[in-house]
């Protein structure tokens, strides 16, 4: 039976040289000169420092646009953190780098498939979700339909099995 993975996974490599390119931009810019200003990454969490919330969106503004240069969709970082106050009048705020489907987005994913009344079956397998069809044809719909309502998640589709 031909199948599919529908899987969540960032170029982790690419999302480390921009956080390297940032902090590198960011340590050498004249606005930034003589504050608390950097990026940093341990594991899959970005941590952006700062000495107000408008120097830490501009932190965010650098990164943003080193991670779009680097073709890392911002669609992986989860910005919903607070931006929390540390000594002073510093802040810093957690970015945290998405990867796997979580059960939530894993459902969605299989009722968009089990609604969309096509020869294929959906499941969840862990952090992926496994689509299995009759024909490799079914299949390159099901991928179609799955990347047009599920748009909020930059999914990607990897052991494709004839």
């Amino acid at each position: 039976m031909p199948s599919f993975d529908t899987v969540l996974e960032p170029n982790l490599v690419e999302v480390r040289n921009a956080v390297d390119q940032a902090a590198k931009e960011i340590g050498t810019r004249f606005d930034f000169k003589g504050t608390s200003a950097a990026v940093e990454l341990k594991d899959k969490d970005i941590t952006l420092f700062g000495d107000s919330d408008f120097q830490l969106e501009q932190v965010k503004d650098v990164l943003m646009a080193k991670l779009t240069k680097r073709g890392v969709d911002a669609r992986f970082l989860d910005t919903s953190a607070k931006v929390e106050k540390i000594g002073g009048d510093k802040v810093k705020q957690l970015i945290k780098v998405k990867a796997g489907i979580d059960t939530d987005s894993a459902k969605k994913i299989v009722r968009v498939v089990k609604d969309s009344k096509l020869k294929v079956t959906a499941a969840i397998q862990g952090d992926t979700v496994r689509v299995t069809g009759a024909k490799r044809d079914v299949l390159q719909e099901a991928i179609a339909l799955i990347r047009k309502d599920v748009a909020d998640l930059p999914l990607t589709f990897n052991n494709f099995r004839d």
